[in-house]
């Protein structure tokens, strides 16, 4: 077993879960429930994290969560200017909050 995707946002981690669900990867949640255990637990304790049932499926789960930019774009937390109006956005919109416009 080996953990390929950790983030505080449950969102992200159940994005992360359906992808490699739909390729096939065996995976599941961990810590799915343990927030309610916050302050008992270290923060870094009850943060939701997506693991493999077999290692194998390691380079195929990470290319995959890499294509979707579900990994280092969210987590870096940089923002990025439209484009074509020019609106900065924030680096977990992938279409401009203002025009619809894609991140490019």
């Amino acid at each position: 077993m080996r953990r390929v995707f950790s983030h505080h946002d449950r969102f992200m981690v159940y994005q992360a879960k359906d992808v490699l669900d739909a390729a096939g990867i065996p995976c599941f949640i961990k810590n799915e429930y343990a927030i309610g255990g916050m302050g008992e637990l270290a923060p870094f304790d009850t943060q939701p994290e997506v693991w493999l049932s077999d290692s194998q499926w390691l380079p195929r789960a990470q290319a995959l969560l890499k294509q979707i930019h579900v990994s280092e774009e969210y987590n870096s937390g940089v923002s990025w200017v439209c484009s074509k109006c020019e609106e900065q956005n924030e680096a977990n919109f992938d279409i401009c909050w203002q025009c619809g416009n894609e991140k490019k």
